[in-house]
């Protein structure tokens, strides 16, 4: 990734001489190339290196620029109904504690959407307790840019817990359990779509969602006794409409999914192995990945993200199976897999969502 100096720096009313290089003794092209590998928690500490760094990491255009490498974020629990927020650096094996989201801070039932074009994570949604039955409408968002929460934003119009949310186009959508909402970080604003009448959609529950190719797909999943198919629908955000999802990808999505680069959508089978599945839209099928299932050591339940042609399965004490999938040689996709152990300090926690940012 080039960075053009020009871009990242505006100066303002100084003069050459008063410009304080950003490393002394190397051009600051290489030297931005250095901030854009700081650890993004601790961009406040970096900012009081000097003048020059602070102008640099507070410079919006810098910050946009920031697309290094993906972080996982992480919401888990422990068995004393303790919860907890954590990112994780993959490449550099690092976890971060992220200070505690305002209050009220739903432990269950809640929904999450990450938004590559704002950088932020959102929380919707979602019940207090385990026995209440009162939905919420509140709406959180994390910005790793300043490492803090927001919680002075429009709540949702419906009240929700259990359902699906996702990023589309730079909106949130969240659908299932009463109709369609959609909100525009940019302008604070929710919209509750004309879909949301559609009786067979409206009351969709959620097993699991995937965003592929600006379309939110929704699925209840299989369930025991396995005597009736799951219901599926697709969201088109752009036309306002559901649809029924293809019966082939409807009838093999029998696990969590990611969706990695190019639109691939991916599943981690529940069953059998718990090998991979890509979903070939053209054949309307599911195709297995060569290599073998996750790990072990990986054991449910879990919590899975996707950035790139990478797949992250988050288990019981914050273990992270890293799937990397290449080609196989034959015109398929085969995975290669590593288990990252999680610090003991986190023994007992289990994870229950798991986004992908880059920051």
């Amino acid at each position: 990734m080039k960075i053009v100096p020009g871009q990242i720096r505006t100066v303002h009313d100084c003069s050459e001489a008063d410009h304080q290089p950003l490393i002394p003794g190397l051009p600051d092209e290489i030297a931005e190339q250095c901030l854009l590998r700081l650890p993004y928690p601790y961009h406040s500490l970096f900012r009081s290196v000097s003048s020059a760094w602070n102008r640099t990491l507070s410079n919006p255009n810098f910050l946009s620029s920031k697309k290094t490498h993906p972080y996982l974020f992480i919401f888990s629990s422990d068995h004393r109904n303790h919860h907890r927020w954590l990112s994780f650096d993959p490449r550099h094996r690092r976890w971060f504690t992220l200070p505690p989201p305002p209050s009220p801070s739903p432990p269950i039932g809640f929904a999450t959407a990450a938004d590559s074009l704002s950088g932020s994570l959102f929380v919707l949604g979602g019940l207090l307790s385990d026995d209440s039955a009162t939905p919420l409408r509140n709406l959180l968002s994390y910005s790793p840019t300043t490492n803090s929460w927001s919680a002075s934003l429009s709540p949702m119009p419906t009240p929700r817990s259990f359902f699906a949310a996702g990023a589309v186009n730079g909106k949130i959508v969240s659908a299932g359990g009463g109709g369609v909402d959609v909100y525009d970080p940019a302008e604070d604003r929710w919209t509750t779509s004309s879909a949301a009448g559609n009786g067979r959609w409206g009351g969709l529950g959620r097993y699991d969602a995937a965003v592929v190719k600006g379309r939110m797909h929704v699925t209840e999943g299989w369930t025991w006794p396995f005597n009736s198919s799951p219901r599926a629908g697709v969201y088109d955000a752009e036309v306002d409409t559901w649809r029924e999802m293809k019966v082939g990808m409807r009838e093999g999505w029998t696990g969590a999914s990611v969706v990695l680069e190019g639109g691939r959508l991916v599943v981690v089978s529940e069953c059998g192995e718990r090998r991979l599945k890509v979903y070939e839209e053209g054949m309307d099928e599911w195709v297995y990945v060569e290599g073998e299932g996750v790990p072990e050591e990986i054991g449910r339940p879990y919590a899975v993200g996707g950035a790139e042609r990478t797949v992250y399965v988050v288990a019981g004490g914050l273990d992270v199976g890293i799937g990397r999938l290449g080609c196989d040689g034959k015109g398929g996709w085969r995975v290669e897999w590593e288990v990252v152990k999680g610090p003991k300090v986190f023994e007992g926690w289990v994870p229950q969502h798991c986004q992908v940012l880059y920051a």
